[in-house]
């Protein structure tokens, strides 16, 4: 069997005798984290990206179009982000992280892909990017710190009405102590009081501890 399409926009799948693997058509045909291309479409590791990871759960919706603009709030060194820039072709991924030892890498990866924009900033303080993006169609965030969702509101001003979050949660990074699911369902929750929680799926094994969540802004 060859690659087929999947029913999220953007993805696709090849079955092998041995598993199922998740694809994006590359850009460029080029290898940026030694991942595999297999006919031109670069192999996505559920391991590794917790996009991926949620395809596996088979959530019900990856909400990322050609021509969408993303916030990418956290994208270290560029490897989910680097798919979505696949999935996106005509669209722009406004990459921002503040961590200096992953922005060397992000910075190389996005001179490559120029629907990439690397930003060096914290996502506690969209005040010092807001002048740098403009609105977007989907913010999509994994940043591992104790007020995560506290992160995502703030930066909701630049996403349109009607827009997208894809909002990844570690749950160890909340509380170390409440069990994940007891603190995925307080995240959603808080979700509601901003948000439609369309979808979320646990990522336990690919992604320990973990949960990502499909919303729309109202």
């Amino acid at each position: 069997m060859g690659i087929e399409k999947t029913k999220y926009f953007g993805i696709f799948e090849l079955w092998t005798s041995k598993k199922r693997i998740l694809l994006t058509k590359s850009l460029d045909n080029k290898t940026f984290f030694n991942e595999n291309i297999i006919e031109g479409y670069r192999e996505i590791d559920p391991r590794r990206s917790k996009l991926a990871a949620a395809v596996v759960k088979k959530i019900s919706v990856i909400p990322i179009k050609e021509n969408d603009k993303i916030l990418y709030l956290g994208a270290g060194h560029g490897y989910t982000a680097s798919f979505i820039s696949d999935i996106a072709k005509k669209g722009v991924i406004y990459c921002v992280d503040f961590a200096p030892r992953v922005m060397r890498d992000l910075i190389l990866l996005c001179e490559e892909r120029k629907n990439m924009i690397p930003i060096m900033a914290s996502a506690n303080m969209p005040e010092y990017y807001k002048n740098k993006i403009e609105k977007v169609d989907v913010i999509y965030q994994d940043v591992a710190q104790k007020n995560q969702v506290d992160i995502l509101f703030k930066n909701l001003m630049f996403l349109k009405k009607n827009g997208y979050v894809i909002l990844c949660v570690k749950a160890r990074s909340i509380d170390v102590i409440k069990k994940p699911r007891f603190i995925f369902n307080q995240v959603k929750e808080e979700l509601k009081k901003r948000l439609n929680v369309i979808d979320y799926r646990e990522l336990d094994p690919m992604e320990r501890d973990h949960c990502l969540f499909i919303c729309q802004n109202a």
